[in-house]
């Protein structure tokens, strides 16, 4: 999708969650984030883009307030125990799926929606990092549609004491997507005008997050628009210039 763009964090890695049935990633926490389109007309187009969720039968229970940490765990889930002979022990894998549909966190919706796409390949993207500054690996977990791939929820796990995995972040809203950037939680949502296609959104807002006293706090906002006149895919390439 237009405009939407990754962390660049060396030490995050992401995955395509695998189905429920097969042991995969982890991570751990607990919070909420607020995340806001701006303008009436990127509410508008928001609007429109959660019809079109609907209609996906993706959908979401719109953001949710920041707050302190939870201490409920969501899930245990047994990370893979094989480690490649004579390399440094990788981050856990746990079954994202698995934790998703499992956190009384995530709004029923999309817990109830989630389903594959093709096979067993489910719409969901894990990365994992350093965020929270805990032991073990954090993990970010989007939850998008299969037709669009248009994110509709962003989620965070801090993994306890006892292995099991918090939710200590949520973005339930059309368009957004997280990623790990230097230690950083960067939120990105597409802001979309009331004509806008899905694939051609009018801007977005490009929230970064930094984990202190068991929350996450809002530490930069960038909103960027985007040029309505290019980007269409209309239109015969320009003919090269004669070099003298």
């Amino acid at each position: 999708m237009r405009g939407l763009t990754g962390g660049g964090d060396d030490d995050a890695m992401t995955d395509r969650a695998p189905g429920p049935g097969t042991s995969p990633p982890g991570t751990p926490g607990g919070l909420r984030a607020p995340l806001v389109a701006g303008g009436g007309a990127a509410m508008a187009g928001l609007v429109a883009l959660g019809l079109l969720c609907g209609a996906c039968s993706t959908g979401g229970t719109g953001t949710r307030d920041e707050g302190p940490a939870g201490t409920q765990p969501v899930v245990r889930a047994t990370p893979s125990a094989a480690v490649p002979t004579g390399t440094a022990r990788p981050a856990p894998r746990v079954n994202a799926v698995q934790l998703v549909k499992g956190d009384p966190e995530v709004g029923r919706r999309i817990r109830n929606d989630l389903k594959p796409c093709a096979g067993d390949e489910y719409p969901v993207d894990t990365s994992y990092g350093t965020l929270t500054g805990g032991t073990a690996p954090d993990l970010v977990v989007n939850v998008m549609t299969c037709g669009d791939s248009v994110g509709i929820g962003t989620y965070v796990y801090r993994q306890a004491a006892d292995g099991s995995y918090a939710n200590v972040f949520a973005a339930e809203i059309p368009a957004v997507y997280g990623t790990i950037d230097r230690g950083d939680l960067v939120v990105t949502t597409q802001v979309y005008g009331a004509k806008d296609a899905v694939a051609f959104p009018s801007g977005e807002d490009v929230i970064t997050y930094r984990w202190a006293t068991d929350r996450f706090t809002e530490t930069d906002r960038v909103h960027n628009d985007f040029n309505r006149a290019v980007g269409t895919g209309e239109g015969d390439l320009p003919e090269p210039t004669a070099q003298n």
